[in-house]
């Protein structure tokens, strides 16, 4: 068994957390920065260019690139030959988390209670927190600061199997239509398909730690990635809300079996501000 130790586990969270609330992964950047120079609407193109110079702000100048520094969401791949010493695994997040917030100047954004008193925790904890157990002896950290000025505009939809590509491609429109200029687009457009009612949602969230650079490895999934991509740039939300060509910089599917009886779709709509950022330990 390899040792790693929670206070390692801390400071790479901790580490990742404040990267990628301070710099867009490059590939991310490219995305906008090809969206400014081919976008033939006067004012899209001119709030595209705002949104470059603010990517480069807050990089020279260790800001966070937007004022929601979101909630905490982590993927971790745990090596089953892996033994975490000197605390508990998922306390060690959360106190990464934790210190992320308070000494990054991040904002705090979680209350305790989502019903009733809704008192804010003070230091962005409890995170959401997904692990697989995996082999070997390693763990990979993806981090994924979660803004909910995008979260909120998501959807979910229990589909037949009597559903069509067409109808799954109508869903994810409507959703994007819905949405409009709430949840600051461009967009990256997360869809899971597949799975039960709670996994083709975490399929659509992981989606979105995909690189903007990757498709789907399948010739299917990537073919209706480009169509989506397409269709939504038609819509003319654009930059912002204000119209134009560039309502989307990219659509990330993820897929998994299911069910005889179901077709589980989710949409989970992230903002230009595509944070996230991963270790292996």
């Amino acid at each position: 068994m390899r040792e790693i130790s929670a206070q390692q586990i801390t400071m790479e969270v901790k580490k990742l957390l404040m990267q990628a609330n301070y710099v867009l992964p490059a590939d991310a950047e490219a995305l906008i920065g090809k969206a400014q120079q081919n976008e033939t609407n006067g004012l899209a193109k001119e709030v595209l260019a705002a949104l470059e110079q603010n990517l480069c702000a807050a990089k020279e100048m260790e800001l966070p690139i937007c004022q929601d520094t979101g909630m905490a969401v982590l993927f971790v791949e745990l090596g089953r030959e892996v033994c975490i010493v000197g605390g508990e695994y998922e306390e060690a997040i959360h106190e990464g988390v934790r210190q992320a917030y308070t000494q990054g100047f991040l904002r705090k954004s979680v209350v305790r209670d989502p019903l009733f008193d809704r008192v804010n925790t003070n230091d962005n904890t409890p995170a959401i927190i997904h692990t697989r157990i995996v082999p070997g002896d390693k763990v990979k950290i993806t981090v994924a600061p979660k803004g909910f000025g995008s979260e909120n505009m998501s959807a979910i939809k229990m589909f037949t199997p009597s559903a069509k590509r067409e109808d799954i491609i109508q869903f994810v429109l409507d959703t994007v239509r819905n949405a409009g200029g709430n949840p600051c687009p461009p967009l990256l457009v997360g869809v899971g398909i597949g799975g039960t009612f709670e996994y083709c949602a975490l399929l659509a969230k992981k989606a979105l730690t995909r690189p903007v650079s990757q498709h789907n490895a399948s010739p299917e999934y990537q073919a209706l990635e480009e169509d989506l991509l397409t269709q939504i740039n038609q819509l003319g939300i654009g930059p912002q809300g204000f119209g134009g060509d560039t309502t989307a910089l990219a659509v990330n599917v993820e897929w998994y079996p299911t069910h005889i009886a179901g077709l589980p779709v989710a949409v989970n709509i992230n903002c230009h501000v595509m944070r996230h950022a991963e270790t292996i330990l």
